[in-house]
This record gives C-alpha cells, structure tokens and sequence, in this order.
C-alpha cells in the first residue's frame, strides 16, 4: 500500500491571507514529502475560495523546489476546460520542470458552477465525453505526428513541445466513478483514482468491484488503483468527534456548492445556518464518524487494512476539511509517525 496527500488552498473566510495560506499549503506538503509519502496530488477548480486551484501545474511546478522525493500529481485536470494539444504541452513541460515527478489525473469536472462560467451549456454527459476524446489524445501528442478528428476536436500532425522526461509520458490516471469510467480507464491503459467523498465501506467495495469487472472484461495487464478519502488521525475519542463536527461542516458546503443553488459573492457561497447543516442526515456527525477514515491511529489502520485487503494499490489522504492548519498538521503527523509505520 503506497501512500498520498491529496491537498488544496480553501479559505473559509475572507479574513484568512492568500499568501499565508499558501505557505500553510506548502507546510503540509512538506510533510508529506519529509514522512515518506510517495505523491502529492492537487487539482483544478475555478472561481471557489472553497477550492482554491486555479491550474494544477503551477503550483506542481512550485512544489517541485520545496520538496525532494514525492511524485508531483494533478488530482485532478479538469478535461473539458482543455484542448488537448494545449494539456499535453503544459504537461510536458511541467514534467520537464520537475525532473520527471508529474503524474496525470484527469477527470470530466464535477461542479456545475465552473461548467456554467468556463463552458456554458455543457452538461455532465458532455463533459465525460470531452474527457474520453481528450485522454488518450495526450499519450499521442507525446510521442509525436498525431493528427485528429472527433466529435470535440480537429487538428492536422501536431507534436507536444516540449516532451516529457518520462519515457512515454507522465502516468495517466482517470477518476473513476460509474462503469464505463473504469472500462474507459482500463481499455486504455490508465490508472484509476476512485473517491466515495462521504459514503462508506459499501460505496468503497461497490468502486473496487467496478474496477475487477472493467478489468476482467478486458483481459489486459491490471493497472493501479487509488483511493482517496477524507482522512483525520485523531488524538483521542473527543478528538474524533471534533473531527467529525468539522467533516459534517465541510461536507454540508461541499453539497451546498455541488447543488449549485445558492448565492455566491467575492467566491465565497452564502453561509449555512445551523439549522441546516443539522437537517442534512446524511452527513450528520455520526455519518462522519462511521463512513470516513477517521479515527484514533489503531481505528485508522483497521480501517486502510480493510482497503488493503479489498486491493487497492493506494491510498490518498484527503485532507481538505475546513479545520485550522494545526489540526491538519497534528493529523498529518500522527498518520506518518504511527499509521503509516504500520503498512512498511
């Protein structure tokens, strides 16, 4: 089992200072990186002081000058808001820049809010086919010459410059939900990053079985799979239950923005009361605290045991979740020092 921190800016007021945040960002990632994890991944999202990673690359190639050893992952490009010649270039050259460290996730997008600002009119539907013409475009336009007509895209002979370090290109990883996501990822070679956000066990094995299926069906090499969910290491039982308060919070803003309902000023969402992050059952604290991976250190290690067993290849620290750097960095610090020792 190799282990990832999946990490994003998120500013929960207008108090908090860009640039001090950042440096809160850069902090964990040395952490990772000092404790032994082999990647980071941080993502793409637009106008959302909620998610604050407006191009992955950037802050990738910045992470390479204060880290040493992790792999550099995007987690994840949002395909749709890309042409594909644009993405391969950018990606090679961020590869270029880190000496070979990037690795590539890439995902259809989820929010409805950045489709309606970036790509107006564009649905679900369309966006995951966006992504499924412009994946495999990538490996392509790597090696060099590749012409193209599709649905989304045309162009004649066209060749990444630069090229990336990596024989072949950076590793490709899809972030997989419903079936033809996990056929699509293995029928092509791709890794599979899978992520049940707040739902448990049932949803996690319900992933895996997605992924044996696609995987039989093709009869092809067994490619990785990653999962990634929120994650806390608690000091003890009133520990764990703080977390679970915040995870409850972070969860009812995460539905409030996925809704897309709600009045958003300055990029921040209009708050919610009390009133109705408690009429939100399925998030409720005790939903937390039984479906998340948080927990004391032993009650952590049950639990990515049983993913462990379940065969996943990976397993990425979510830590995004509206609570205070020190408590980020207090959970960090105990999953290195006394989880992680414990799948050496």
């Amino acid at each position: 089992m190799d282990f990832s921190l999946f990490a994003h800016m998120e500013r929960r007021d207008a108090g908090q200072a860009h640039d001090e945040m950042y440096g809160d960002f850069l902090d964990l990632c040395r952490m990772a990186d000092d404790g032994g994890m082999r990647a980071i991944w941080t993502g793409e999202h637009h106008g959302m002081e909620f998610t604050i990673a407006p191009n992955p690359f950037l802050s990738i190639v910045d992470l390479a000058h204060h880290t040493r050893n992790v792999k550099l992952g995007t987690g994840t490009v949002i395909a749709p808001f890309w042409h594909p010649i644009k993405l391969a270039g950018e990606a090679a050259a961020t590869d270029l820049m880190t000496g070979g460290r990037l690795e590539m996730g890439i995902a259809r997008g989820a929010y409805s809010f950045e489709y309606e600002r970036l790509r107006p009119g564009m649905d679900a539907w369309e966006a995951g086919q966006r992504m499924r013409e412009t994946a495999p475009l990538l490996r392509a336009l790597w090696n060099g010459d590749c012409a193209h007509e599709g649905e989304f895209f045309n162009f004649p002979a066209t060749t990444s410059a630069p090229k990336p370090v990596q024989a072949g290109g950076p590793p490709i990883w899809i972030a997989a939900r419903d079936p033809a996501s996990h056929d699509f990822a293995v029928a092509n070679d791709f890794n599979v990053q899978v992520t049940p956000l707040w739902q448990g066990i049932e949803e996690i094995e319900t992933l895996m079985g997605r992924f044996s299926d696609a995987v039989a069906n093709h009869g092809k090499p067994r490619p990785k799979i990653m999962l990634l969910h929120h994650t806390y290491v608690a000091a003890d039982d009133d520990d764990t239950a703080r977390a679970a308060d915040e995870l409850n919070r972070f969860y009812c803003y995460f539905g409030a923005w996925f809704q897309n309902k709600r009045p958003v000023s300055q990029g921040q969402i209009a708050p919610l009361t009390d009133d109705e992050i408690a009429a939100n059952p399925m998030m409720s604290p005790e939903a937390m605290r039984r479906d998340l991976t948080i927990g004391t250190a032993q009650e952590v290690i049950d639990r990515i045991k049983r993913y462990e067993d379940l065969g996943f290849d990976e397993f990425s620290f979510w830590i995004d979740s509206g609570m205070s750097n020190d408590r980020k960095r207090s959970s960090l610090a105990r999953f290195i020092d006394d989880v992680m020792p414990a799948f050496a």
